[in-house]
């Protein structure tokens, strides 16, 4: 691709790039003075100093939920939806670099977050300053605005929502191109259950990533190993402790992965009785859920998937967490229904944690054609857009889409350890974002 706009503030964007990753801006639920961390509070300010360096004005929510930082005039707002926190790094051990420091290495971006979405939100943003740099004016305002709670619960767009103004139409670099216009609703839910004196599990993952490694340590031990034998799951043996090993994935891709989790609960019902385990041995043997609920899929937005990322069993209770993506023809409340009366039988209780409804953008709209004609043209690439089962934050407003960053081909890395965006695939996002914004905010 010939970076038309963008091959003068390229070593720019990637002087930035190393500052946000620098910061280890995950949630801290335990936060006193910030509603989501002191790093995650510092991401926000040094995401700020930077907009305000390329002629921004910023604003940060008093209380730390989000930021915006905004350039041009009109009645029109084009927004772009960023997040900068980011997932937990999980064993750093196994990164290739330290997670937080950005490192160029067989032609890749490595570092929590050059992917998920620091990565790409600095790619816009740079889309942005090459318009400037070349003097074209902007007909409307373009405000980027970065969320802090993407991650988890989204109170940051809850927020923001509540105490700011609607853009008219917009993109999320947080996705994949060519574009996504249709995103699966996102169902977070809790089932508990009863507890157990002989049995003791703490299973722990992001309730959005596939967990690759679930531990049990007891007196079930050498039969549990038996178990995985038989049902031939890879394990790593410690003795009394045993590590089921699993292959992460974003909970959206969740058939692609290997869940661990389940794998351990599968093992442990051949010998011990617990409702918790037989329940999700049962039903939950495929990330498709179809054992419950049946074959729940659209064309337009592909099937449902079922992420079973946290167990803890003890004396007092069993809790089970799963993330769910709903099609976005399907029916949430016949899917909870359903749910609930299985769980019943299980003395299993539902518990709702989080819903996000579904995003869908026709095809034939003004935004879509446009977007796709950005791209199209400057990589030749005709293929169709897009559906996901990722929640973006395009569907915190109206007339809103998933716009890349990733490519065709390229290794969605979020979410898993050594994080990677290839460094032309950055480089390429900036063109493409800067000719879009081109397209859609100047004279």
């Amino acid at each position: 691709m010939e970076y038309e706009l963008t091959a003068n503030v390229q070593k720019e964007a990637l002087r930035s790039l190393d500052q946000w990753i620098s910061i280890p801006s995950v949630l801290d639920e335990k936060a006193v003075h910030t509603p989501f961390g002191d790093n995650i509070q510092h991401a926000l300010e040094v995401a700020m100093e930077t907009c305000q360096s390329l002629g921004m004005t910023t604003h940060i929510d008093e209380k730390g939920y989000y930021a915006y930082a905004e350039i041009g005039s009109g009645d029109e707002l084009l927004a772009i939806l960023c997040h900068l926190d980011v997932v937990p790094t999980g064993d750093e051990t196994a990164w290739r670099f330290p997670p937080f420091e950005l490192n160029l290495a067989d032609g890749k971006l490595y570092g929590r977050g050059s992917q998920d979405d620091k990565g790409p939100s600095i790619a816009a943003l740079y889309g942005l300053k090459s318009l400037l740099d070349h003097g074209y004016h902007l007909n409307k305002r373009v405000r980027f605005i970065f969320g802090a709670d993407e991650e988890t619960l989204w109170r940051c767009m809850e927020r923001y929502n509540a105490n700011e103004e609607q853009a008219d139409y917009g993109f999320a670099p947080d996705s994949a191109f060519p574009l996504t216009f249709a995103e699966k609703g996102l169902l977070q839910l809790y089932l508990y259950g009863p507890g157990s004196e002989d049995l003791t599990l703490d299973v722990q993952h992001a309730l959005n990533v596939v967990p690759d490694q679930a531990k049990y340590q007891g007196q079930y031990s050498e039969t549990l190993k038996e178990s995985l034998d038989q049902l031939k799951f890879d394990y790593k043996d410690d003795g009394d402790e045993v590590t089921v090993i699993g292959e992460s994935i974003h909970a959206k891709d969740a058939p692609k992965g290997v869940n661990a989790l389940v794998q351990l609960a599968q093992a442990l019902n051949k010998s011990y009785q617990h409702p918790m385990l037989e329940f999700i041995s049962k039903y939950f043997s495929k990330a498709t859920g179809e054992d419950l609920f049946g074959q729940i899929e659209d064309e337009m937005s592909g099937g449902l998937t079922c992420n079973l990322a946290q167990l803890k069993i003890d004396a007092n209770q069993s809790k089970l967490g799963i993330d769910m993506r709903i099609p976005v023809t399907a029916n949430k409340e016949e899917l909870v229904t359903r749910l609930e009366e299985v769980a019943q039988e299980y003395n299993l209780r539902y518990e709702e944690f989080d819903y996000l409804a579904s995003l869908y953008v026709p095809e034939d709209s003004e935004l879509v054609q446009t977007l796709l004609t950005v791209y199209r043209n400057l990589t030749g690439d005709n293929s169709k857009p897009l559906s996901s089962g990722g929640a973006t934050f395009a569907r915190t407003m109206p007339n809103c889409v998933a716009y890349g960053a990733c490519l065709p081909d390229v290794p969605m890395t979020e979410h898993q350890i050594n994080e990677a965006m290839p460094l032309k695939n950055f480089y390429d996002a900036m063109e493409i974002y800067a000719q879009a914004i081109r397209a859609l905010a100047v004279d």
